[in-house]
């Protein structure tokens, strides 16, 4: 047993570091698993390395003070090992949850840029169209009845698909935001489709695509926004029409299966990528040519945020939608909560 304070240190130390060592060698090897188990080394390393120091210091003499050392770090660490799982669980929770945040952070800031620059490139088109005919008619370029009727026409139709660019811009918008608030009441599945279905019916024509509904003889009560849930099945109508050549098909149905109703828009374009499916409801996300919409002359007739904005209406609603090939085309399928299921 030692007898000055030199060597008390020096067997304090000669027992403690090792213990020490070891600790730091364990946390080490358990850096890559949980928080947990390394909040409860953390822990027990001085607990247990002042107890290997008493010991050593005592000269291996297990007398009663030492064992009433041994009683109190034991009820010390009974206390503190406990405590130190709990807070490193609170601790794993926080840092996950934190990762989680700057994870969306920079997917949320990612679709911004996407979205900027997307609609930037997009606004470019319809302006410069605009721009080039109100020119020609101001300097007396075009004077021709026929010429200058052609032109105003024109210009109405480049101006109307700013305006949608617009909407489309702030209904995105709304949602990112967390501000968009829907007025839920009961509403016939069936009797939307068919108004869905007569809206987009002259654009069908137009495209001489093929467009019809099946739907079930009795009625599909959701809870929905009458407005927000056309506008979704109108995006995808209109997406499912863009998509499909001349002579395909486009069909709409609807039904129930369990707790939840559902919509089905199908169509016999080219399918999607697999590559482009897990983004397709990203903003601003065309994905290839073959499934990007373009007007005559090639230019694109959408703004990208139409999948986008349908998927953020529908999780307002509390429910889901997907999509997925098949074996002509693709299939979009919304899923909305039977109400009182």
């Amino acid at each position: 047993m030692p007898e000055d304070t030199t060597q008390l240190i020096g067997y304090a130390l000669a027992c403690s570091v090792p213990i020490v060592v070891v600790g730091a060698l364990l946390l080490r090897a358990t850096s890559n698993r949980s928080l947990t188990t390394s909040m409860a080394v953390l822990v027990l390393i001085p607990t247990v390395s002042t107890l290997a120091g008493v010991i050593g210091v005592s000269g291996l003499m297990f007398t009663d003070e030492l064992q009433r050392t041994a009683i109190v770090l034991a009820v010390v660490a009974a206390v503190t090992v406990p405590a130190a799982v709990l807070l490193g669980r609170e601790q794993a929770r926080k840092t996950v949850w934190e990762k989680q945040i700057r994870e969306q952070e920079r997917a949320a800031e990612q679709s911004r840029r996407e979205l900027v620059a997307w609609v930037s490139h997009d606004l470019r088109t319809p302006l410069a169209g605009i721009r080039a005919m109100a020119e020609a008619l101001s300097d007396g370029v075009v004077r021709a009845r026929p010429d200058v009727a052609r032109y105003a026409e024109q210009i109405g139709v480049e101006t109307e698909r700013l305006a949608r660019m617009v909407d489309d811009l702030f209904e995105m918008s709304k949602i990112n935001a967390g501000a968009l608030r829907l007025e839920l009441e009961p509403v016939d599945l069936r009797e939307l489709i068919d108004e869905v279905l007569a809206a987009n019916r002259p654009t069908a024509d137009r495209a001489q695509v093929s467009l019809h509904a099946e739907q079930p003889g009795t009625g599909i009560v959701v809870s929905a926004s009458d407005q927000a849930l056309g506008r979704v099945l109108t995006n995808l109508v209109c997406n499912a029409i863009a998509h499909t050549p001349p002579g395909g098909h486009v069909a709409i149905s609807s039904g129930t299966t369990g707790d939840h109703a559902w919509a089905r828009v199908e169509d016999s374009g080219p399918g999607i990528a697999d590559d482009d499916l897990p983004r397709i409801f990203d903003i601003a996300y065309r994905g290839t040519a073959a499934r990007s919409p373009t007007a005559a002359g090639g230019i694109p007739t959408g703004s990208g945020m139409g999948l986008a904005i349908a998927a953020g209406l529908i999780e307002a609603h509390h429910g889901d939608i997907i999509a997925e090939n098949r074996e002509q085309g693709c299939r979009f399928e919304v899923r909305l909560p039977l109400p009182g299921r």
